[in-house]
């Protein structure tokens, strides 16, 4: 064994000299695969970014998993209210993995300036609601308070407040229709704060209110709500959670996860993972074809000393891991500025956010990041891994060189 390393040292010492044949060989194979790694870790870290980014906004504005009466028909607005005297309201004992769950309701209505007007969902909110979400989307003002009596404090979207030149302390005039009467109902919500989600899809819509004027317009009681939004700590669960929680509720109760209600943008976002191993396992090709040639031209420049070590008895096997050594050098050094330059690359898109995205098409203004250790050492073993069972077959070449011919070599 100690000779075996001090071969690969030698080995290693050679194929730093600029002279030897092999150079631009080895500098093409270490490059194949930083590349390669470079470009897996930039697919992983972009995929799930946007997917993680995306499924969070979702979130946002419905929940994981939305608890509503079947009457509703799966409609934008809340028609028939639900009780909050529920089993599963505050907390959801029954399933585990339930991190929250707040009653919401939303109402058709329309913003209404002296140049301008908008159709909007006003959604309203309680001391029960989550701001964490929001608190990320501010961009103005501050979040409205509905802990104490009942006012007009909003909170309106930067889409919104442009189409309708207004800004913090501004007066919004909101009409809303009522069955049996002829004339409209106006409410003079006052804009405390402007959101930008970068989802245009919700913020073009999205008006968010106290929850007891959506209850005073509809004629619903205090503990009425038109849905509830039930929040899970592990995304993965979903299908699973959404199961247990439409078995723990009311038989006239509905319960839809938001994989369901934004199908086309769930199944749009699998795609991603299909695109992440596409590109992984094109890299690794590359990067193992790459690591045979360099392996095939060490073979062919030491074949006399192969042909040495094979007439003074070394066996076959002992050559072939010389050799396997000296590539899995080669693959780690790789490694090494493939992670250098890969991760730089991300940490400077992950706090200087320096490429844009068109928010209409991907939902998110920036390219979304998201770094983990799972997948970087996923990458890097797979990739040591992958390439050393590649090479395995090509260093049988190593077996059928004759010595006697070997020695005669040049």
């Amino acid at each position: 064994m100690n000779f075996e390393l001090f071969v690969v040292k030698r080995l290693i010492s050679a194929n730093k000299d600029k002279s030897s044949i092999s150079s631009p060989i080895i500098k093409i194979a270490i490059a194949a695969i930083a590349i390669g790694v470079v470009m897996m870790l930039v697919s992983f870290a972009t995929g799930l970014g946007l997917q993680k980014k995306i499924r969070d906004k979702i979130a946002a504005f419905n929940g994981h998993i939305i608890i509503t009466n079947y009457d509703n028909n799966s409609s934008e607005v809340t028609l028939e209210p639900v009780s909050k005297d529920q089993d599963f309201y505050p907390d959801f004992n029954a399933v585990s993995g339930i991190t929250h769950v707040q009653g919401t309701a939303t109402k058709a209505g329309i913003i209404r300036t002296a140049d301008d007007f908008e159709g909007v969902i006003v959604k309203g909110v309680g001391t029960d609601y989550d701001w964490s979400f929001f608190k990320d989307f501010l961009v103005a003002g501050k979040l409205p308070d509905y802990s104490s009596n009942l006012n007009d404090e909003v909170l309106i979207s930067r889409y919104l407040a442009n189409r309708l030149h207004l800004k913090v302390g501004d007066r919004a005039p909101t009409y809303f229709l009522r069955e049996g009467r002829d004339r409209p109902f106006v409410r003079g919500f006052k804009i405390v704060g402007i959101y930008d989600s970068g989802f245009q899809d919700f913020d073009e819509l999205y008006l968010i209110a106290d929850l007891r004027h959506i209850q005073k317009l509809n004629g619903w009681k205090d503990n009425e709500v038109g849905n509830f939004e039930v929040f899970i700590n592990d995304f993965d669960q979903l299908d699973e959670k959404w199961n247990d929680v439409y078995l723990n509720t009311g038989s006239f109760l509905d319960a839809q996860h938001i994989g369901q209600k934004y199908y086309n943008i769930f199944e749009w976002l699998s795609l991603f993972d299909f695109n992440i191993a596409l590109i992984i396992g094109i890299m690794i090709l590359v990067a193992g074809i790459n690591m045979i040639t360099a392996l095939l031209v060490l073979i062919l420049e030491r074949t006399q000393m192969i042909g040495i070590f094979k007439a003074l008895g070394t066996q076959d096997w002992s050559v072939r891991k010389i050799f396997l050594y000296n590539s899995g050098y080669l693959i780690l050094l790789g490694l090494f500025w493939g992670n250098v330059i890969g991760l730089g690359l991300l940490f400077i898109q992950k706090y200087f956010k320096l490429i844009p995205l068109n928010p209409e098409t991907y939902y998110v203004s920036e390219v979304p990041i998201y770094i983990s250790w799972d997948y970087i050492l996923a990458v890097n073993a797979g990739t040591l891994i992958l390439c050393m069972l590649m090479l395995l077959i090509p260093s049988m070449i190593i077996a059928k060189i004759s010595p006697v011919k070997s020695m005669k070599f040049e």
